[in-house]
């Protein structure tokens, strides 16, 4: 039986009326529930006497096993606690060889909280970096919309090759919504026996995703996008390949028999279980997780999947409009409902478009040589009418 679609949730998030946010691919506003949450956490310090040392670990734990049930994991302590992508992405750098001759594949303009380390690591080691990018065999950009999703997953492929050591790339494109084939690249990884890491940010939440389908090595994801959480925290599946690994610090909390305050000082060499000895130090945030595992419980009601098809069915109605205005989008195979990029005719200067954006109250983001409309839940008809104005009257 098929899910229950969903209806418009705005009423669950405090966005004005006035505003027509299409950014959530920017940061999400925080539903209601959310902000709730995180000013329980901010009473509960006024009295620290009401947080026992069971708080410090109960609260977090909840948290990996709501996420580790989103991306269907099946053991929660493969899941560590994180600041941000880069700090998930360096613990991964840390903890896979690359030895000289070696090749790291990433994807053109990728987000660099997925690209510094593996620079980097490439650097010290002697290898090389190979940045893919959707341009034809060679190496010139193509332009429009024709081919360019296929070509470039075409490209990822034939970059991977027996000598490829790590792949670092996302679900979708954070400019423009480029859909990639995880399928076939996880495949291709498995084949050459290259780690495969995996910057979901842009994605979890919004689509699904199965890690036991796709066999990551580690997935890392940031809580401000798609998530609905709060800033400067995040959530990272870590696979067998790093289970013994090294942790970027040494966390009292994340050590073996942390649990007893009394015994601390018991100095032990043995980890928490599976991926907590790569948490953050002082991950038991007592406002952030709290707010964190509430945005997860909301996912859970609203099921990524649900979310995925309600942002398509707005996302057709801008397409068409924008494909009969002469815009031109990536075709429908290599593209996602949430996230998307249009880009402008011939002639049409993108401060034009942002300036008729501004007068019809539209939040969305120009990034590379796209618009990024990136609707969610709580957009409606209204929203896509103002954004489909805007993109008419940058004509006039």
């Amino acid at each position: 039986m098929s899910p229950s679609p969903l209806s418009c949730q705005r009423d669950a998030f405090s966005l004005p009326r006035e505003m027509h946010y299409l950014n959530c691919a920017y940061m999400s506003p925080l539903p209601r529930a959310v902000e709730e949450a995180g000013v329980l956490g901010i009473y509960r310090k006024r009295n620290p006497a009401s947080l026992g040392p069971e708080d410090f670990f109960s609260e977090s734990q909840e948290a990996r096993g709501l996420f580790a049930r989103l991306v269907n994991v099946p053991d929660p302590d493969s899941v560590a606690i994180i600041p941000s992508v880069s700090y998930g992405v360096s613990v991964a750098a840390r903890n896979t060889p690359l030895a000289s001759g070696q090749n790291v594949v990433l994807l053109e303009e990728q987000f660099p909280g997925n690209v510094y380390a593996w620079l980097r690591l490439a650097g010290e080691s002697g290898g090389e970096v190979r940045m893919v990018g959707p341009g034809d065999k060679d190496g010139s950009a193509l332009t429009g919309s024709s081919g360019r999703g296929r070509r470039w997953n075409e490209r990822i492929l034939e970059a991977m090759d027996g000598d490829t050591g790590i792949v670092a790339l996302a679900p979708v494109h954070w400019t423009d919504g480029t859909r990639f084939d995880l399928e076939a690249i996880s495949s291709r990884a498995r084949e050459v026996g290259a780690a495969l890491i995996i910057d979901g940010t842009q994605a979890v939440g919004a689509m699904p995703f199965d890690v036991q389908a796709l066999e990551p090595d580690a997935l890392i994801v940031a809580s401000y996008k798609w998530l609905f959480g709060p800033y400067s925290i995040g959530l990272a599946y870590f696979g067998p390949r790093y289970r013994e690994g090294t942790p970027l610090e040494e966390t009292w909390i994340a050590r073996e028999g942390s649990e007893d305050f009394r015994a601390l000082v018991d100095y032990r060499d043995r980890y928490q279980p599976g991926s907590i000895r790569f948490d953050v130090g002082e991950r038991s945030n007592f406002i952030l997780v709290p707010m964190m595992a509430e945005a997860l419980r909301l996912l859970q009601e609203w099921e990524p999947g649900r979310i995925q098809d309600y942002a398509k069915g707005l996302s057709a109605e801008i397409l068409a409009e924008a494909e009969a205005l002469g815009y031109t989008t990536e075709e429908e195979a290599h593209r996602v409902g949430h996230i998307f990029g249009v880009r402008t005719p011939e002639g049409l200067e993108m401060a034009r478009l942002s300036e008729a954006l501004r007068d019809e109250g539209v939040s969305a983001s120009l990034r590379g040589s796209a618009l990024r409309v990136s609707p969610n839940l709580y957009n409606d008809q209204e929203d896509v009418a103002a954004l489909n104005r805007a993109l008419r009257a940058a004509l006039d």
